[in-house]
C-alpha cells in the first residue's frame, strides 16, 4: 500500500472516530485556553506593572545616572553592569558603550538577536548629551530553566492522555450498541446489547437508555418477524393437502397437453412450497444444520460428473464439517441459475472450490452469460427479486433460489458472494470450513 493510501486510510478512520475527533478537539481548546491565559497574564502584569512601578524604576535610573557621572565614567558603568542584573548602554559625542559587548567600542545593535534593535526599557539623557539605556540583563544560559518547559509540556500530555482515557471509557457503550446492532441486522435477537458490553452491563446514563430503546426495537421487530414466519409456515403446510390432492386429480385426466401444463404448475407451486418452507427453516440459522464430517472435494467431483461441468480446485481432499443435503441444495440452485441465464453461452458453467488469502473457502459456481448490471448485483439474493425482463417466471423460477442459496451460506457461518466475472456471473459461499484432522471425533 502506498504511504498515500495509507495516510488516506488514517483520515478516514480518523473521521469515523468519534473519540478521536473529541480528542483532538479537547486538546485544541485546551492549547488555545492555555495560549490566551498566558498572553492575557502577561499583557496585563505587564501593563499593570509599568503603571505601579514607573516612579520607582525612573528613580532607580536616575540613582544610575548619577553614579556613572557626567561625563559618563566606563569603568563605572562596567562595574554597575556586572554587580547588578542589568544591561547598560551609554550613546554621546564621545563615549559609546554597551555591557553586553566584550569590550569599550561602537557596538552594533545586529550581533545579539536576544533584544530588538531599540528595545531598551528606560533612558535618561545626561547633561553633556550623552544617552544613558538601562534594562534588565537576560539571564545566562546555565540560569535558564529550560527544563520547566519540557515539564509543562508532559503534564499537557499526560492531561491529555487521561481525558483521552475518560472520553473512551464515556463512549465505551457504543461499541456493546455497534455489535449489537451488527447481531440485529444478522437477524440474531437472541441476545441484548448489554449481553455485548463488558461484564455484561451498560451504565445507567443517555447511552445505557440509548441501547435499551434499541433492545426495545429490535423485541418488538423480532416478535413481527417471528408472527410472518410462523403464518408463512402454516399457509405453506396447509397448501400441502389440497395441493396433493389436486395433483391426484390431475393424473386421472386423459394424456393432453393441458394435463401437461397442469401438472408442470402443479409442481411448480410444491416447488415454490418446498423453497419456502425450507428458508423458513434456514432462518433459525446454524442450528437448522445438520453437519457431519464430508469429504468436500470428493462430493464436487461427483457433482460435476453428474451434471457435466468443468471442476477448478485448488484445495485438498479435506474432511470438513458440513450440511451435505443443504449444500447439495444450494450447488442445485447454482447450476440451474447459470444454466437459465446462460443458456446461449458457448461454453458451459464451471464449478470451482478455492482457498483464499484469508484461509477461508469460495465454493460456487460461474457461468459465461452476459451477466447483471452492477446496479442489480446488490439485490440478488433478496427474495422473489428478477433484476430484469430477461429473469421472469416464463425463463424459470421466481426469485428464491439465489435467496436460499445465500441462507445456505449464512447458516455455515459465511456468506454468498455475487459478483460479474467479465463475461459471465459467479456466484460463491465464501466461509471458513471446519477442517477435521485425522484424530477429529467422526
Amino acid at each position: 500500500m502506498s504511504p498515500l493510501a495509507r495516510l488516506q486510510q488514517a483520515w478516514h478512520r480518523f473521521r469515523q472516530s468519534l473519540k478521536s475527533r473529541l480528542m483532538v478537539l479537547f486538546l485544541v481548546l485546551a492549547l488555545a485556553a492555555a495560549g490566551l491565559l498566558l498572553v492575557s497574564l502577561q499583557r496585563a502584569l505587564k501593563v499593570g506593572w509599568e503603571a505601579y512601578a514607573r516612579a520607582f524604576t525612573a528613580d532607580y535610573v536616575d540613582r544610575l545616572a548619577a553614579e556613572i557621572g557626567t561625563p559618563p565614567d566606563v569603568e563605572r558603568a562596567r562595574a554597575l553592569a556586572k554587580r547588578l542584573p542589568i544591561a547598560l548602554r551609554i550613546d554621546g559625542p564621545s563615549v559609546r558603550f554597551d555591557s553586553r559587548a566584550e569590550s569599550s567600542r561602537t557596538y552594533d545593535d545586529t550581533h545579539d538577536d536576544r533584544y530588538p534593535k531599540g528595545d531598551w526599557g528606560l533612558t535618561r539623557t545626561l547633561a553633556d548629551g550623552h544617552v544613558l539605556s538601562v534594562r534588565l540583563a537576560a539571564p545566562p544560559q546555565d540560569q535558564r530553566k529550560r527544563w520547566l518547559g519540557w515539564i509543562a509540556l508532559s503534564v499537557l500530555l499526560l492531561l491529555t492522555l487521561l481525558a483521552y482515557l475518560a472520553v473512551r471509557r464515556l463512549l465505551k457503550p457504543l461499541d456493546a450498541i455497534g455489535a449489537g446492532v451488527g447481531a440485529y441486522t444478522a437477524g440474531r435477537f437472541d441476545q441484548p446489547i448489554a449481553a455485548f458490553a463488558t461484564h455484561g452491563r451498560l451504565r445507567d446514563d443517555e447511552l445505557g437508555a440509548l441501547a435499551q430503546r434499541i433492545d426495545g426495537m429490535a423485541q418488538s421487530l423480532a416478535s413481527m418477524l417471528q408472527a410472518k414466519r410462523t403464518l408463512l409456515l402454516a399457509i405453506s403446510h396447509e397448501l400441502r393437502s389440497p395441493l396433493t390432492r389436486a395433483r391426484l386429480h390431475a393424473e386421472l385426466l386423459d394424456e393432453s397437453p393441458e394435463r401437461e401444463a397442469l401438472l408442470r404448475e402443479l409442481a411448480d407451486m410444491r416447488d415454490l412450497i418446498a423453497t419456502l418452507l425450507e428458508s423458513e427453516r434456514l432462518q433459525q440459522g446454524h442450528t437448522a444444520l445438520q453437519s457431519t464430517p464430508l469429504d468436500l472435494a470428493a462430493l464436487l467431483q461427483r457433482v460435476a460428473a453428474e451434471e457435466g461441468l468443468a471442476l477448478e480446485m485448488n484445495v485438498p481432499h479435506r474432511r470438513v464439517q458440513i450440511d451435505e443435503t443443504r449444500l447439495r441444495l444450494m450447488l442445485r440452485n447454482l447450476v440451474s441459475n447459470a444454466r437459465r441465464h446462460a443458456a446461449e453461452a458457448t461454453q458451459p458453467p464451471n464449478l470451482f472450490l478455492h482457498a483464499q488469502a484469508d484461509n477461508r473457502w469460495a465454493l460456487g459456481v460461474r457461468d459465461h452469460g452476459a451477466g447483471v448490471a452492477e446496479d442489480q448485483l446488490a439485490r440478488l439474493g433478496e427474495p422473489f427479486h428478477r433484476p430484469d425482463a430477461a429473469r421472469t417466471r416464463s425463463a424459470g423460477g421466481v426469485g428464491l433460489g439465489l435467496h436460499l442459496c445465500r441462507q445456505v451460506a449464512q447458516a455455515h457461518g459465511g456468506v454468498l458472494r455475487i459478483r460479474n466475472a467479465s463475461p459471465g456471473l459467479e456466484v460463491a459461499m465464501v466461509w471458513m470450513p471446519a477442517v477435521l484432522t485425522a484424530d477429529s471425533p467422526r
